[in-house]
């Protein structure tokens, strides 16, 4: 019950900053009027940027771990800026009305913004 009520609240609180992040960062929509939609889709995209960082994050990891150590880590901004990205392809081939517009800066500060979000609002929800 605990490992459901986590991934529930992780969940929940990811879809919360990608909300933030649409409200906040030019290049980030979310184009549907309806408020039931919106929460469809926030809890649908965060679902898919969840699994795409939980499948290719460590791959990349682990094969661009020299670009990591050349930039003292700062490769991992580019590397979530692509991963959001891909997650706005991927919610646009589902129909979903979630659409980053480019790489730069939307998809980078939509990145850095949604984990620094989700990273707070699980302190204050103690998730783990």
């Amino acid at each position: 019950m605990g490992f459901l009520k986590g991934l529930l609240i992780r969940l929940a609180t990811t879809a919360l900053a990608f909300w933030f992040a649409t409200l906040l960062i030019p290049g980030i929509s979310l184009n549907t009027d309806s408020v039931g939609e919106k929460v469809l889709t926030l809890i649908l995209v965060a679902v898919i940027f969840g699994v795409v960082n939980a499948v290719l994050h460590p791959i990349i990891k682990t094969v661009g771990c020299g670009l990591y150590l050349l930039t003292l880590g700062l490769i991992a901004l580019v590397v979530n800026g692509l991963l959001f990205l891909l997650t706005s392809w991927i919610a646009g081939q589902l129909d979903l009305p979630f659409h980053v517009d480019h790489f730069w800066p939307a998809a980078v500060l939509g990145a850095l913004f949604v984990g620094i979000v989700t990273w707070l609002l699980g302190l204050v929800t103690d998730r783990d």
